[in-house]
């Protein structure tokens, strides 16, 4: 799922609509229209860098006469701060005109980037991938999904409408694992949400190439990956955090999805600082 232009441009066009509206009214009072400012972009906490290419697609909407000049990548860890990101220079207004949007969004991607890294850093070593959901903020999943990358895990599906995963619900209304993985008309693409060993097997049975592990345990997530014995591939979900993460890897799981990545990341500290 890449990023694109046109996906940057949505998010901040609606971003820019809420808060600017039909006019900034202080900026418009106090600054001249011919004022020229120069700024900086901080990081004021250690993290993981995301964002500064969406900052500064929402000051060049405000004017395109901004100039932002990007000094660290997205996906450098940044320790020692606060770090000036990236300057920004152009007509004063646009400048605090396209402010706090631009820090909105450069402080949620950072935030999203620096968790993810956490949990990627906890199952180093035990092949495992880190995955992310579609808990994410509703219109903000392109952003929030290259954040997830940045910070080193994976997109686990973009939406509903470029992979198959049927869940506990999608069963009830089927009629069980069997019914579904027929109904589908073939299994080696299609993921089953399983929640007891019983329905592992049955997906086994049923020829079904990726489970997923819905809140299962450490040990009942191993008993799991013994009885596949790589026959599928195995993802973990539900329920897990930082404290637990290492453990679901070193059953020999395959992924392990995430959900906080995204809904229960938050924002870095960062700001806009004017020089002259």
């Amino acid at each position: 799922m890449e990023l694109t232009q046109a996906d940057v441009d949505r998010v901040v066009a609606a971003a820019l609509a809420e808060d600017v509206g039909d006019g900034d009214r202080t900026t418009a009072a106090l600054v001249p229209a011919d004022a020229h400012a120069r700024a900086q972009l901080l990081l004021e906490e250690p993290g993981v860098v995301c964002g500064v290419r969406v900052a500064a697609a929402v000051f060049r909407a405000v004017d395109p006469n901004v100039r932002v000049e990007a000094l660290v990548d997205d996906g450098d860890a940044v320790t020692d701060v606060p770090a000036v990101l990236a300057t920004v220079e152009g007509p004063a207004r646009a400048v605090l005109t396209g402010e706090r949007v631009a820090l909105n969004l450069l402080g949620r991607l950072c935030g999203i980037a620096s968790l993810t890294r956490r949990y990627v850093e906890l199952v180093d070593g035990t092949g495992a991938t880190i995955l992310d959901t579609r808990k994410t903020t509703p219109g903000l999943r392109s952003l929030e999904k290259y954040a997830v990358r940045c910070g080193g895990g994976a997109n686990h599906r973009a939406g509903l409408y470029d992979a198959v995963l049927v869940k506990e619900n999608h069963l009830r209304i089927a009629g069980g694992i069997p019914a579904a993985v027929a109904a589908l008309n073939g299994a080696r693409d299609v993921e089953i949400e399983a929640e007891t060993a019983e329905q592992v097997q049955e997906a086994l049975d049923a020829g079904v190439g990726r489970i997923l592990l819905d809140n299962m345990s450490p040990e009942q997530v191993a008993g799991a990956v013994g009885l596949v014995a790589g026959r599928a591939h195995l993802e973990a979900s539900g329920g897990v955090s930082l404290g637990t993460v290492r453990a679901y890897a070193e059953t020999g799981v395959d992924f392990i999805s995430v959900g906080a990545l995204t809904h229960g990341a938050r924002s870095l500290h960062v700001s806009l600082e004017v020089l002259d």
